[in-house]
C-alpha cells in the first residue's frame, strides 16, 4: 500500500454537498476505498493558501483514479499527489484547521 499527501482546491460551492455525503455514510459504503477515502475526507485540513491538505492511502496506478473518479473530481480541482510515509502527512499537517470548520460545515468525524 502506498500513502500520499494530497493536495487539490476545493469547488466551494460544492462542499456543502460533499459534507451531507460524507456524514450520511455514504462515501463509506463505497468499495473498494470508502472507508479509508471518508477517514481522510473527514480529517482534511485547510491550508494558508486555500487548498485542502491530507494524507491518503491508497492502491491505484496512477494513484487515486478509482477516489477521483467516484468522488474527488466532482469537489476539488488541481488534485497533487506527493508519496510520503504513513501518518507523516497527518503530522506535517496537524496544526492547519480543519477544511469543515474553514467551510463552515461541522466537523463530520
Amino acid at each position: 500500500m502506498a500513502y500520499y499527501l494530497v493536495r487539490a482546491w476545493p469547488r466551494q460551492e460544492r462542499l456543502g454537498e460533499l459534507h451531507t455525503r460524507l456524514v450520511s455514510g455514504e462515501i463509506r459504503q463505497m468499495q473498494p476505498f470508502g472507508r479509508a477515502l471518508e477517514h481522510s475526507l473527514q480529517h482534511a485540513r485547510r491550508d494558508r493558501d486555500g487548498s485542502a491538505v491530507w494524507e491518503e492511502e491508497d492502491y491505484c496506478s496512477p494513484p487515486l483514479a478509482q477516489e477521483r473518479a467516484a468522488v474527488l473530481d466532482a469537489y476539488f480541482d488541481d488534485l497533487q499527489v506527493q508519496p510520503i510515509a504513513a501518518g507523516a502527512g497527518w503530522a506535517a499537517i496537524a496544526q492547519l484547521p480543519s477544511l469543515w470548520q474553514s467551510a463552515g460545515e461541522s466537523d463530520p468525524a
